[in-house]
């Protein structure tokens, strides 16, 4: 055989064999974990799932078909979630997507190699998490479900709903570093509005039944409910017994006012899963989580209850009522 019939078969043979590679093994199917703090008929869960699976069909990801999710639901239990971080890790995804700060620590605990992407961790910095915020440095990487900072903004808002307010409680669990940042910054922005802040337990519910009735009876209050696991357990509760003793209330999330809370100003808690869809796709495509700055909430909403406030007695200002984004009545 002459080498130029030789060179040009064995060329023909190798650039055949990407096509025959394809044929044979077609593009394997990507395995995604998901471990959320809420049960999986909680109606906050659903949207955010629905938020994170559209954001990937978006990017070409379709689950049935490159890609398959497993779920696990740890219902705000640590154990089940040390138990359910252990059970994705042993399925070998792909990557995994962690609800917020209380699936992250879990994860992290149970591999130090696959992927995890958080949808709403709080100073995943100094929760060890991440190296910092620019350059995470390991496996781990996500946004930031709120900063400290804007706690501040909770007593400005407090104080602009009610000026006669110089007493407020903060509703806190003092064992969480997010608690105990948030009510740093609102120690901090007091002097300047005239305000006198009285830090409140919630490590049960007759604490904080006992805690807010003890407050309640001194005139010219307030209550500000920072953004702990806690607060969120008890919700139903703290809600109920604001409004019985007449207590203006600034809340983190949208659903304490849904449950009849005053007035809340947080991050949009479905945004970050969409937002996670796309470093999920960038994962799943070659890049490092440790690669992936970690990015800060860009989508802030004004939720205000006027039926609650009417039964309260207080008159949101008119200039508030035009700045949110959504009014129950």
């Amino acid at each position: 055989m002459r080498r130029r019939e030789f060179i040009t078969l064995v060329g023909g043979v190798v650039a055949s064999w990407p096509r025959a590679a394809r044929a044979q093994q077609p593009d394997r199917v990507r395995r995604i974990g998901v471990l959320m703090s809420y049960t999986e008929d909680n109606p906050e869960a659903q949207p955010r799932l629905a938020a994170f699976t559209q954001g990937l069909q978006e990017l070409g990801w379709t689950n049935g078909g490159n890609i398959h999710f497993e779920y696990r639901y740890s219902g705000g239990d640590a154990e089940r979630a040390r138990k359910f971080a252990a059970e994705l890790v042993a399925l070998a995804p792909d990557v995994i997507l962690a609800g917020n700060t209380s699936t992250v620590g879990p994860l992290q605990q149970a591999t130090r190699t696959v992927p995890i992407v958080f949808a709403g961790a709080v100073d995943p910095v100094a929760a060890g998490f991440v190296d910092s915020l620019a350059r995470p440095g390991g496996n781990i990487t996500g946004f930031v479900q709120f900063e400290y900072s804007m706690s501040g903004k909770w007593l400005e808002l407090l104080k602009e709903i009610a000026p006669r307010v110089t007493r407020v409680a903060v509703l806190r669990d003092a064992t969480t570093t997010v608690d105990t940042g948030e009510l740093a910054a609102i120690q901090t922005a007091a002097p300047s509005l005239g305000v006198e802040i009285s830090p409140l337990s919630v490590r049960d519910t007759d604490e904080i039944e006992r805690g807010i009735a003890a407050f309640a009876r001194v005139s010219n209050g307030g209550l500000i409910v920072a953004g702990s696991p806690a607060n969120t357990r008890y919700r139903k509760l703290i809600t109920k017994l604001t409004i019985q003793h007449h207590l203006p209330a600034v809340y983190p999330y949208r659903y304490f006012v849904t449950l009849g809370g005053l007035i809340s100003y947080g991050p949009d808690r479905v945004d970050p899963f969409r937002r996670a869809a796309v470093y999920v796709d960038r994962i799943l495509k070659g890049e490092k989580p440790a690669d992936l700055p970690v990015q800060a909430p860009v989508k802030y909403e004004l939720i205000i209850n006027l039926k609650t406030a009417k039964a309260i007695g207080l008159a949101i200002p008119s200039a508030v009522l035009t700045r949110a984004d959504e009014v129950i009545e």
